[in-house]
């Protein structure tokens, strides 16, 4: 239901966090109480690398700068259907040529191997520290690797699911 409202509602609502408090409201009356879902929504402007976003209870994704320094896309809310009349704020950021935007399933970070220990935040940057500069397909591959060998001998808990995005270099001119 959700991904059908989500279809129906982006073509007719520009702000997303009017669209993020539509999507919650239309949740709350159809949900049972216990039930909610996280949502991370983004609309990437290619042209001038604005990256407008709601976060409403998903991991907050990581940006890599081509510099190294690590931000997290944190602007958002809770969860949909959570609570009663929630509100969601949208952040916008500035994707510069070369910065890569790493979304990633909780099932990454909560990997635990035979000692118990999580896989983690530091886990998780360090494989996109050594692996940003790889196009995104490569670099998603890598951090679930990464994880997988962080787990060996273990059973994993939960899905690894991983989304990279990058805004390209610019193609020199001869």
């Amino acid at each position: 239901n959700l991904q059908a409202q989500l279809r129906a509602s982006v073509p007719l609502e520009d702000d997303l966090a009017v669209l993020t408090d539509r999507l919650d409201r239309d949740l709350e009356g159809r949900t049972p109480l216990a039930a909610y879902v996280t949502l991370f929504i983004g609309i990437v402007d290619g042209k001038r690398g604005v990256l407008r976003y709601v976060n409403a209870g998903q991991n907050p994704p990581i940006l890599r700068r081509v510099n190294g320094a690590l931000e997290r896309l944190t602007s958002g809310g809770v969860a949909l259907g959570m609570f009663e009349l929630s509100t969601y704020t949208a952040g916008d950021t500035w994707l510069a040529a070369g910065d890569v935007l790493v979304r990633y399933s909780d099932g990454i970070t909560e990997a635990e191997n035979k000692e118990g220990v999580f896989f983690d935040e530091s886990g998780l940057e360090d494989a996109i520290n050594r692996h940003w500069w790889e196009d995104a397909a490569t670099l998603g591959k890598a951090i679930v690797t990464s994880v997988e060998g962080h787990a060996t001998d273990t059973r994993l808990a939960d899905d690894l699911t991983v989304l990279a995005i990058r805004r390209p270099m610019p193609i020199p001119t001869v």
